[in-house]
C-alpha cells in the first residue's frame, strides 16, 4: 500500500510531466517540467544566443519579447552590472551576432534609471564598434526613447572618439545601413569635427567639394574618401584595381559593377578583414579567383590558418562553421549562386572552427558528450542562422571538447526508438577530425522523437560506463521521461559510487535548465559561447584554472 503511495508521489522518481516535490520546478514549453535559470542567466543565453530563430515551442516575436522582459528586470535590479555585462560579452567577442548586445544596451539606455542611462550611453563606443552597429543601436533607442541630449552626446562621441583615419574608414565603408546614413546621425547629434574628421563628416553630409586624389597626399586619412570618389568614375577594371592597392579600398566602397571580376578581387583580398573573406569565400570561388592549386587559394588557407591573426579578428566559431556549411554546400541558402568549393578553402575553415574557441588543456577526466537530437532541437537555430539548426550545431561544439579530451564517449538520444531502455540512445560514429560538414549531414540525418534529457545518465548507468563529467547539449524542453534528469543523476551517482558532474549546454536562449541550481555538482552554461571549452574545463577539474595550450 506504501509502495502505491509513492508510485504517485516521489521525490526521487517523478515522470518530467510533474514537477519534483518540494523542488522549485516551473513548467517548461514543452508541458514537461525544469528548473528556471534566473535572469542574469537568461541575459547570458541571449547576448550569446539571440532569440531571431525562435525556437520549437516559441515564435521569434514570443521569444524576444521573453528574452527582453529578462533584460528589464536585470537593468531594473542593477543597471550598472547589466551594462558592464553586455559590454563584457560585446567587447571579447563571445557571441556569434553583436545585435543582441546594441539592443540590450538601447534598452538599458531608454529605459533604465539615470545613473544606468548614463552608463549604457557611455558604453556606446565599446559595443558600437562599426558604423552598422551604431545605426542599429539609434535604432533600436528610438524604440525606447527620444532624442534627448544624453544621446546626441552619446552618438556626437562616437564620432569624436575615433582617430582620423579609422572615423574615415567607418564613414566610407559603412555609408547607410537599416535606412539609416551617417548624414542622418551627423544631423541629430550635431556633432562638432575638426580636422580631417570634420572634412569627412562634410563629405558624408554632402557639403563642399569631396576630396579629390590631386588635392590630398597618399598618407592623408582623406586619400580613402578620394579613393571612393576615383572609383565611382573609373572607367576600368584596372584603375579599380589600382585604387584598391594604393589606397586600401574595400569591397563596400568598390562599384557593384566590378564586383565580378576576379582581378578586383584579388587586389581586394590583398588587404581583406578575415570577417570578409569568410563571408566573401563564395563569391571569389564563384568569379574564379579561387581554384584548387591557385595562388588565391593558398593565401585564403594561409590566412584562415594563422592562429594570432583569427585571434585578433575575434570571429566567433559560429560565423566560420556556417560559412563552412554554406561554402562546402556550393549553393547559398538564399538565392541561386552556385559555386565550385575548394577542397583545401573548406579544411582550412574547419580547422579555424577549433581555432577560434578558447584553448585548455586535458582535464584527465572521463566525458559523456550527450546531443539532443530530439524534434525540437531541429526546429531551433542558432544565433537566427537560417541553415544551422541547434541539434547540428551541438555536434560541432561537442567535437571542440572532444578534441581535448581523449577520454570521451558520444552519444545521440530522443525519447523514442529501438535502443537501450527502449529509447533512442546509442553511440555516435563522430570523431574529433571529421569535417565539420560532414558531422552535421549525419546528426541532421538522425530520426527525431520527443525529449528525455534523464536517458544520458540512465544510458550510462545501463551499461555501467565510468563518467566523471555529463555534458548535455539541449535545449532544455524535456518532458518524456519517467524521471526527471537530476534524478537518474543521483541514481547515476548512487549506483556507481562516482561523485558525477552534470553541464548543460544551453542551446536556446529560453528560461529553462534540466541543472538543479541546488546542486553544487551541476552547471549551465551557454552553447557557443566562445568561452564555453573553458568553463567546462574549470569546471571539471575545479583545482584552478586548466593550463593553456601552445
Amino acid at each position: 500500500m506504501i509502495s502505491s503511495y509513492t508510485r504517485h508521489y516521489s521525490s526521487r522518481v517523478t515522470p518530467q510531466s510533474a514537477p519534483i516535490p518540494g523542488s522549485k520546478q516551473i513548467c517548461n514549453s514543452g508541458g514537461g517540467y525544469a528548473f528556471a535559470v534566473d535572469d542574469w542567466t537568461r541575459l547570458d543565453r541571449f547576448l550569446v544566443l539571440g532569440s531571431e530563430g525562435g525556437s520549437y515551442y516559441a515564435t521569434p516575436r514570443a521569444l524576444t519579447v521573453q528574452n527582453a522582459e529578462a533584460v528589464r528586470r536585470c537593468v531594473a535590479a542593477d543597471g550598472r552590472r547589466a551594462v558592464a555585462r553586455i559590454a563584457e560579452i560585446s567587447v571579447a567577442g563571445r557571441a556569434p551576432k553583436n545585435d543582441p548586445a546594441v539592443f540590450a544596451l538601447a534598452l538599458a539606455a531608454g529605459m533604465g534609471d539615470a545613473a544606468t542611462r548614463s552608463a549604457a550611453l557611455a558604453a556606446v563606443p565599446r559595443v558600437c564598434r562599426t558604423g552598422t552597429h551604431l545605426f542599429a543601436f539609434v535604432q533600436a533607442a528610438e524604440g525606447f526613447r527620444g532624442w534627448g541630449r544624453g544621446l546626441k552626446r552619446a552618438v556626437g562621441a562616437w564620432y569624436a572618439g575615433k582617430e582620423p583615419r579609422e572615423l574615415v574608414y567607418q564613414i566610407a565603408k559603412y555609408q547607410r545601413r537599416g535606412g539609416w546614413s551617417h548624414r542622418d546621425l551627423l544631423r541629430l547629434a550635431h556633432a562638432k569635427l575638426t580636422g580631417a574628421g570634420g572634412a569627412a563628416a562634410r563629405w558624408a553630409l554632402g557639403k563642399g567639394d569631396p576630396p579629390t586624389l590631386d588635392a590630398v597626399g597618399p598618407d592623408d586619412p582623406l586619400a580613402l574618401l578620394g579613393a571612393v570618389e576615383a572609383a565611382n568614375r573609373a572607367a576600368t577594371a584596372d584603375e579599380v584595381v589600382r585604387l584598391v592597392r594604393d589606397y586600401g579600398l574595400v569591397r563596400e566602397c568598390v562599384p557593384t559593377r566590378w564586383l565580378s571580376d576576379p582581378a578586383v578581387w584579388d587586389a581586394l583580398l590583398d588587404r581583406m578583414p578575415l570577417g570578409a573573406l569568410v563571408r566573401n569565400l563564395a563569391t571569389m570561388t564563384r568569379v574564379g579567383l579561387l581554384t584548387p592549386g591557385s595562388s588565391g587559394a593558398s593565401r585564403v588557407t594561409a590566412a584562415l590558418g594563422d592562429r594570432e591573426r583569427l585571434r585578433r579578428s575575434r570571429l566567433h566559431p559560429v560565423a566560420l562553421l556556417t560559412a563552412l556549411r554554406t561554402y562546402a554546400a556550393g549553393r547559398g541558402v538564399r538565392g541561386s549562386g552556385v559555386w565550385a568549393p575548394v577542397p583545401a578553402v573548406a579544411s582550412a575553415l574547419d580547422a579555424a572552427f577549433y581555432g577560434a574557441f578558447a584553448h585548455v588543456g586535458s582535464t584527465g577526466k572521463r566525458w559523456l558528450l550527450a546531443l539532443d537530437v530530439s524534434g525540437s532541437m531541429a526546429c531551433s537555430t542558432v544565433s537566427g542562422v537560417p541553415n544551422l539548426s541547434a541539434r547540428e550545431a551541438s555536434a560541432a561544439l561537442a567535437l571542440v571538447t572532444a578534441a581535448t579530451e581523449p577520454a570521451h564517449h558520444i552519444i545521440g538520444f530522443t525519447g523514442r526508438g529501438s535502443g537501450p531502455l527502449g529509447a533512442g540512445v546509442e553511440p555516435l560514429a563522430i570523431r574529433p577530425g571529421q569535417r565539420l560538414d560532414a558531422v552535421t549531414r549525419a546528426i541532421d540525418a538522425l530520426p527525431m522523437g520527443p525529449t528525455d534529457c534523464a536517458l544520458p545518465m540512465l544510458y550510462a548507468l545501463d551499461r555501467r560506463l565510468a563518467v566523471d563529467v555529463f555534458v548535455v547539449y539541449t535545449d532544455s524542453e524535456t518532458w518524456h521521461g519517467a524521471v526527471h534528469p537530476v534524478q537518474a543523476l543521483r541514481r547515476y551517482r548512487e549506483g556507481t559510487g562516482a561523485a558525477a558532474k552534470l553541464v548543460v549546454v544551453g542551446m536556446v536562449s529560453n528560461g529553462f535548465t534540466i541543472a538543479d541550481p541546488d546542486d553544487a555538482g551541476m552547471l549551465d552554461v551557454v552553447g557557443f559561447d566562445a568561452a564555453v571549452p573553458q568553463l567546462l574545463a574549470q569546471f571539471a577539474a575545479p583545482g584552478g584554472p586548466p593550463e593553456r595550450t601552445p
